[in-house]
């Protein structure tokens, strides 16, 4: 890994192609519900990162996939990161909608 390896963000719309072809993956908004309403990827679940700690309302299994985005992907990589120190095994950081090309969802 390069010295600034952590300044590049993942690709959005190839995190989408892998989620896709994974099993019972869940993909997850980790923006405020405000951002979430204005628009998001269908299919995705709004578990804001001020509120990651209580995923197991949710009902989300610790080994089930799980792929993370944000706006930028900045929110996504802490999400990722605390995910992981609370155990869920299968966590991906998918980067920014910011950077996505597909439609989006307004509630």
């Amino acid at each position: 890994m390069g010295l600034f390896n952590f300044l590049h963000n993942p690709d959005i719309n190839q995190g989408l192609k892998e989620y896709h072809e994974t099993q019972s993956a869940v993909l997850l908004d980790v923006r405020t519900p405000p951002e979430y309403r204005e628009g998001h990827i269908p299919g995705s679940k709004n578990i804001p990162l001020q509120k990651i700690s209580r995923i197991s309302d949710a009902d989300i299994g610790k080994e089930r996939p799980l792929f993370v985005y944000c706006y930028s992907g900045a929110r996504s990589r802490q999400a990722v990161s605390t995910l992981q120190r609370m155990g869920y095994l299968n966590v991906k950081n998918i980067g920014g909608i910011s950077a996505y090309t597909g439609k989006v969802e307004s509630v």
